[in-house]
């Protein structure tokens, strides 16, 4: 069974950084898409990021592209979330998420939140 494990988030300012990481068990992940999704207070789940672990292939949302960077350790079964120039309206839980496909995931982790303030 896939265990996905959030850590890193935060309290911080405006312009600050952060990294998360998801830590992933319970199989080999050759081939599966990992992501990261976020959740706003009052606010549907949104997709953030995603990387193909076996190529390192990336995908970003419109709203962190340049900013945000996501990235994958296969010796570690780890998986980052580098958060720059963070902004008050990135606040949310976020969330990890691992699938054999982009689009269709099946396991979450419990997520964790990143609060900015301005």
């Amino acid at each position: 069974q896939v265990q996905l494990v959030e850590s890193g988030g935060g309290l911080v300012q405006a312009g600050d950084s952060l990294r998360l990481s998801c830590a992933a068990s319970g199989r080999t992940f050759s081939g599966w898409v990992m992501g990261w999704f976020r959740r706003a207070p009052g606010k549907e789940r949104e997709f953030v990021a995603t990387i193909n672990w076996n190529n390192g292939l990336t995908s970003y949302a419109d709203a962190v592209k340049g900013r945000f960077t996501i990235s994958r350790d296969r010796a570690k079964n780890t998986v980052y979330l580098q958060m720059n120039s963070l902004k008050p309206e990135d606040t949310a839980v976020y969330y990890c998420a691992a699938g054999r496909r982009a689009g269709s995931y099946e396991s979450w982790g419990q997520g964790t939140q990143v609060t900015v303030s301005s």
